[in-house]
């Protein structure tokens, strides 16, 4: 039986996935919602950063401005936000419950502020952390992007230290996977969430 808390939104319950930059997030993500398409969706995040050239507003984000951003929080308008390299993110209620209105899994792709914060509130998702094998590894995915001056690859090695750390925490994550060979990785993701989506498939087929 599911208990009161995950009434609080109708809908297929989300999916929460975090882990360091340069474990495959994006990657896995992608396979993902190029598979199940009709399955998954996407929560827009908020950000008060400029958008880097191809992005796209209400798509990769909702480029707003800090104060209209600290508002909406101080009005209880989101579920979690943090600050990274100066400029804020968060997830808005109203972005969650735009895809779950659609009966859709909706993915939240946040940092380990922003599953702390979840865990407070009433959303009731499942947790998925995705690592890499090795933080040598994981330095090496990050030099090969080639998009990072020294002192910012740096800054985002120690994060993932941290971040890596946390994954390991109990009770904090459902799934934890690591992810060294992308097709096992993405197999283990497919086996972890096929309750969901099998739901979701079931659903749209009855409606």
């Amino acid at each position: 039986m599911r208990d009161s808390k995950t009434k609080a939104m109708a809908g297929p319950r989300p999916v929460v996935f975090s882990g360091p930059s340069g474990a495959g997030k994006s990657t896995l993500l992608k396979k993902l919602m190029k598979e199940y398409d009709s399955v998954f969706g996407f929560s827009v995040s908020h950000t008060t950063r400029n958008p880097r050239p191809g992005e796209v507003n209400g798509k990769d984000y909702h480029y707003v401005t800090r104060e209209a951003m600290q508002k909406a929080i101080d009005n209880g308008e989101f579920i979690e936000n943090a600050v990274f390299s100066g400029n804020m993110y968060g997830t808005s209620k109203a972005a969650v419950q735009a895809v779950q209105a659609k009966n859709l899994i909706c993915i939240l792709d946040i940092d380990m502020q922003g599953v702390r914060n979840i865990k407070k509130t009433d959303l009731n998702p499942i947790y998925v952390s995705i690592q890499p094998p090795s933080m040598a590894v994981l330095e090496k995915r990050l030099r090969d992007r080639k998009t990072e001056t020294e002192e910012s690859l740096q800054k985002r090695l120690h994060a993932a230290q941290v971040d890596m750390e946390f994954g390991k925490e109990p009770d904090i994550f459902d799934v934890l996977i690591i992810n060294d060979h992308l097709d096992e990785a993405y197999g283990q993701l497919k086996e972890a969430l096929s309750k969901e989506i099998n739901m979701v498939k079931k659903a749209s087929l009855s409606s």
